[in-house]
């Protein structure tokens, strides 16, 4: 009895595993071309301004600026040994 139990109950499985694979690989129903999605078209409210753009450049506009001075400055611990 255990046996004939065991073989219809361990089933139930597989024929959930065959459904799935079958519902999943089935070809879906073409849309329509007149048909909406259903959706909102308003932006997403949890995004922020962009940000402005770079002007452009070209042969119109002037070159990038020139590059910041560079400064070198000595680490601490070594600033310390070197004044000793």
């Amino acid at each position: 009895m255990t046996f004939i139990w065991m073989f219809v109950v361990l089933k139930i499985p597989i024929v959930m595993l065959l459904t799935l694979v079958w519902w999943a690989a089935k070809t879906p129903e073409p849309a329509t071309p007149g048909e909406d999605d259903g959706g909102s078209h308003r932006p997403d409210p949890h995004r922020g301004p962009r940000a402005p753009k770079p002007p452009r450049r070209g042969p119109h506009a002037d070159g990038p600026p020139p590059a910041p001075k560079r400064v070198r400055t000595l680490a601490s611990g070594r600033a310390e040994r070197e004044s000793a």
